[in-house]
């Protein structure tokens, strides 16, 4: 048997069989061939077209695990597919895939208060861990971004609020930038973790739902944040800017604590306040709060 032409029968194979709704496709009465084209599944695994069409072709010899797994993301394969698709390339995954989910990450309890005490500074905090995973997040960071301690655990993440959220393209000044990076992010962790079944899962469900992230996924980018500004437009305090520092924490190379601030004496540093007033204010009394740049229509 040449596993080379069988290796692109199976993949030709399995895009015919991913509906296109199901990945996020466009619906268009000019589909001749049922499933994906081509050029879609290369853009879903991050590849490009030509290197594709000559996988699928029996014209290249080489498919590195990476690759692999990528096509196995995009095409959503389950364990027996993944495993005959390495078969095929005579690959072997770089490590075993994970039937069951990897442990919930936590932070320390020093951290937690170092957290409380950078909410009493008016400075926005959160700790991010692998597949950019919110693990842990002050009062202001989470009146300032999303409210994450509020959402299922399997929601609390940094990439999925940016992407499938459409308040988060209200709330970034620069969207466009800050979704890129983030992307770029999870790409590097994708680099440390290949093995990662439920940093698998969360890229696949990301390019199923948002144009936006296969777009950035295409780019192949990677991106280590350190330092840095980033504006807001916040619904209830207005536009602000704050600047950040991105501290790796000891004993886990995973998580990084994010920590905002703003200038002294400036407006940005006032709308903190504010913030963080609005955000110790019971609920009743915040829904009536009412945004700077919006009319009192109770008036």
């Amino acid at each position: 048997m040449n596993h080379i032409v069988e290796l692109g029968e199976f993949l030709r194979s399995c895009r015919g069989r991913l509906d296109p709704a199901d990945a996020g496709m466009p619906k268009t009465a000019r589909r001749r061939v049922p499933g994906l084209r081509r050029e879609e599944l290369a853009q879903l695994a991050g590849v490009s077209v030509d290197y594709y069409t000559r996988l699928e072709q029996g014209r290249s010899r080489t498919a590195s695990p990476e690759i692999l797994e990528s096509l196995a993301v995009a095409l959503r394969l389950d364990d027996t597919e993944h495993a005959h698709l390495f078969d095929l390339a005579n690959r072997r995954p770089l490590q075993p895939r994970q039937s069951t989910p990897s442990p919930a990450e936590h932070v320390t309890p020093a951290v937690r208060r170092l957290l409380a005490t950078l909410d009493a500074a008016y400075c926005p905090a959160f700790v991010l861990g692998r597949r950019t995973d919110v693990v842990a997040a002050n009062l202001l960071s989470r009146a300032l971004i999303a409210d994450f301690d509020a959402m299922p655990a399997n929601e609390r993440n940094q990439t999925r609020f940016l992407f499938l959220d459409p308040a988060a393209v209200e709330l970034y000044a620069d969207w466009e930038t800050v979704a890129a990076d983030t992307a770029a992010m999870l790409r590097m962790d994708a680099g440390r973790h290949p093995e990662d079944r439920q940093l698998a899962e969360l890229v696949g469900e990301l390019a199923v739902r948002s144009e936006r992230f296969r777009a950035h996924w295409a780019e192949r980018r990677v991106h280590e944040r350190t330092e840095g500004t980033k504006g807001y437009h916040h619904p209830v305090v207005g536009d602000l800017t704050v600047t950040y520092q991105a501290l790796a924490l000891p004993g886990d190379g995973d998580q990084t604590l994010f920590i905002y601030s703003t200038e002294p004496g400036s407006a940005s540093e006032t709308a903190l306040r504010l913030l963080a007033a609005w955000a110790t204010e019971p609920l009743a009394e915040r829904a009536r709060t009412v945004a700077p740049n919006e009319p009192d229509t109770a008036a």
